[in-house]
Parts: C-alpha cells; sequence; structure tokens
C-alpha cells in the first residue's frame, strides 16, 4: 500500500486543492477557485472529475479520494458527522454514495458550543510527525483555532474570528481608507500587541485613532495596518490565554500570518514552534487514507 495511488484534496469554502499522491509522496498537484461555497451537491462530482480528468487517464483511474474541509458540511457534497470533543485528532471518514470519495468529518464541542472543518485533519498531520505532542496547536486563518491536544486527542478548543474582523475592518470600514499598506511596521505591530494584552478595554478606543491619526498626524498607512494587525491578535491572546500560558504552542498556519502570532507569542516567554499548513493537511490525509482499507 505504500506505492499505491490516491487523490488527497482540501475542498474550502473559496478553493479546491488537489494532490496526485503515491503512498505518502505528491506526484503532481493543482488548485482551483471551486470551493464549496459556489456549488450545489449535484456539481460536486463532475467537478472533481473534471479537475482530475489528466490524471484519471493514467495511474490514478480508479484512485480514491480524500476530503478534508467544508466540503463535508450541510451545505457541502455529503454531511460528514461531527466527532465530540475530546476526541482522537484523526476522524472519522464518511463515503460519498456511489463514489469512491471520502470525507474526513470534523470536530463539534458542546460545551462552550464550537466546530471545527479541516484543522482536526491538520492536528492529525502534526501528531503524525510528532506523535507524543503534549501542548496547545494554533491554527492561525480567518477563524483561527486554538486546540488543546494530549495523549493524541482533542481535548477542547476554542475559536476566534480575528482574521475575519481583519478583513472586514480592512476593506469595509472607514479604516480601509486608512490600512492599504504592504510594507510591515514591527515596532507598531508589537506595541499594539502589548497595548491590547494589558489593558483591552483601553486599546479598544485606538482603532478609530488609526483613522484620525491619518487625518489629522503622519500615521502611515504601513504603521496603522500594523497596529490593527497588533490590536486584533493581541485581543485573541488576551483571551485564549488560558491555553497558551505555561504551553508549548505549535503553529499550523501560512507563513507570514503564523510568524506574527509566533512573534507575539514569543514576546510572552511562549515556547513555539512552527509547521508548515500544507504538510500538515497532507499528512492527515495520509493517515486517514491508510484507514480506508479497514473500512471498505
Amino acid at each position: 500500500m505504500s506505492n499505491a495511488h490516491w487523490i488527497a484534496a482540501d475542498w474550502g469554502t473559496t478553493n479546491l486543492r488537489l494532490w496526485a499522491m503515491r503512498g505518502a509522496d505528491v506526484v503532481h498537484h493543482r488548485a482551483s477557485g471551486q470551493g464549496m461555497g459556489g456549488l450545489s451537491p449535484a456539481e460536486f462530482a463532475p467537478v472533481l472529475a473534471h479537475e482530475t480528468a489528466e490524471w484519471r487517464a493514467g495511474d490514478w483511474a480508479k484512485a480514491p479520494v480524500v476530503a478534508c474541509g467544508m466540503v463535508g458540511s450541510r451545505q457541502g457534497w455529503t454531511d460528514a458527522p461531527y466527532a465530540t470533543a475530546p476526541t482522537q485528532a484523526g476522524t472519522p471518514l464518511t463515503r460519498v454514495a456511489g463514489e469512491n470519495v471520502w470525507i474526513a468529518g470534523g470536530v463539534k464541542q458542546l460545551d462552550p458550543a464550537d466546530v471545527m472543518r479541516g484543522e482536526e485533519t491538520q492536528i492529525a498531520g502534526l501528531l503524525a510527525a510528532r506523535p507524543d505532542f503534549d501542548g496547545v496547536v494554533c491554527l492561525p486563518g480567518t477563524h483561527t483555532k486554538w486546540v488543546r491536544v494530549s495523549a493524541a486527542e482533542i481535548c477542547s478548543f476554542q475559536s476566534f474570528m480575528t482574521g475575519e474582523i481583519f478583513a472586514l475592518l480592512a476593506e469595509q470600514s472607514i479604516l480601509r481608507h486608512t490600512v492599504q499598506a504592504t510594507e510591515f511596521d514591527a515596532e507598531a505591530f508589537d506595541g499594539a500587541v502589548q497595548d491590547a494584552l494589558a489593558q483591552p478595554h483601553r486599546a479598544f478606543g485606538r482603532l478609530f485613532q488609526l483613522r484620525a491619526g491619518a487625518l489629522v498626524g503622519d500615521l502611515t498607512p504601513e504603521v496603522a495596518r500594523s497596529t490593527l494587525s497588533g490590536l486584533l491578535i493581541g485581543w485573541e491572546l488576551a483571551a485564549a490565554k488560558p491555553y497558551w500560558l505555561g504551553q508549548e504552542v505549535a503553529l499550523v498556519g501560512s507563513p507570514a500570518l503564523s510568524a506574527l502570532y509566533a512573534r507575539a507569542l514569543v514576546a510572552q516567554g511562549v515556547q513555539v514552534s512552527e509547521a508548515d499548513a500544507q504538510a500538515a493537511t497532507l499528512a492527515g490525509l495520509h493517515r486517514a487514507w491508510k484507514t480506508i482499507g479497514e473500512m471498505a
């Protein structure tokens, strides 16, 4: 089975990423904008067939597909049930009726209510490389997850809408006129994180000051954007402190965003490690693929 052919899929709300796999090795890769959010249930099979047509003409003609992400939501291809935390990081797979397609279920938490889809696969991938990991996994993104992991189990977790709030403020609020920059100001970011952690209520008033500072002062877009980022991440760290205080934190996310979280956490004396998000996803899907023979 180590050299068998299969297809890995990370099918999110806005994007579809596919890998033609031989065992644990990537042979081909492609991506498209055919995300779950723009498809009806009847459209998933044709989209998958179209995107993998070149592979299906060769060694992957009958290869199983193992997918994670929002494709398994109620609005997706098929509803892959949530496992309930605490639970093993490798959640059960659900087979799509009539298809050789298997979807990883997400994880739900009942009290306080929370859910994840896709992140559980990345955690499983992290544990494949670090089976003895005991600590906290932080997965920065649109909805950042903080996850307590022990004995290969997802024990508890909390989601924060930091990425979505940043996008809303930076692209749709009055601040959109102030934070249009690509450069990063480390000093502004660090100061904003500290302010948000030390006095969250006072730091909240700094949001509109970013706009005012650009109008009546000399606040640059680079400083404004970095300050906004630092304030939001700082507020998140303040709320997530029970997760990271005294723990090792493993970051799994895009390099640029993970670097911001690492910078903010290291400043608080936290031991931080970073893992590549794509590698973690593939490792988690590979781990899931190896269980298909047991269920077929």
